[in-house]
């Protein structure tokens, strides 16, 4: 076992800062070449002590910004449209990248895997959608899915090949 200092907040390890004991391949092999922790000095203390400083001002920050996009993203609702069968079951689903591409529409930059959709929303109705902008911060976006209405009658892939047949005669 070998004592390491973290230079980031390692999940089920620990947070910045901290002296954890870990097995020395994970600490050799993965903690020290990705620069995620440190050997034990004082002078390696001190250096994290004066980072914690810094990215506490910085995390502040990000999360007042991140607190203002949930404010934006909850008084947001998302309303798409899909084409349905005759059992009211969706062709295709809704997916995290749908709704990243609505939140663009709105002019909000976030990344769809921080879109926590656990599965694809697949039948029609409104669903809760998580969005998890920062560590202490989680905005919740109601999607509704609808039926797309299909002009001039049920069956929109007969109607392009009928186009087509106009067209050639």
């Amino acid at each position: 076992m070998k004592e390491v200092l973290l230079r980031e907040t390692v999940e089920n390890l620990g947070r910045r800062g901290d002296v954890v004991r870990v097995a020395d391949g994970y600490a050799r092999n993965f903690l020290l070449p990705r620069k995620l922790a440190l050997p034990v000095t004082t002078s390696n203390q001190r250096q994290i002590e004066r980072e914690k400083v810094k990215s506490a001002v910085l995390d502040a920050e990000e999360q007042q910004g991140a607190e203002a996009v949930a404010q934006r993203i909850g008084g947001l609702e998302c309303v798409l449209t899909r084409r349905v069968g005759e059992t009211e079951v969706l062709f295709g689903s809704v997916t995290s990248a749908d709704v990243a591409d609505f939140l663009a529409s709105q002019k909000l930059d976030v990344d769809k895997r921080k879109i926590q959709l656990s599965e694809p929303i697949k039948t029609l109705g409104e669903v809760s959608v998580p969005i998890k902008l920062h560590r202490e911060v989680t905005a919740f976006l109601r999607v509704h899915v609808v039926k797309r209405v299909e002009e001039g009658g049920d069956n929109v892939e007969g109607q392009g090949a009928s186009d087509v047949d106009d067209a050639a005669g």
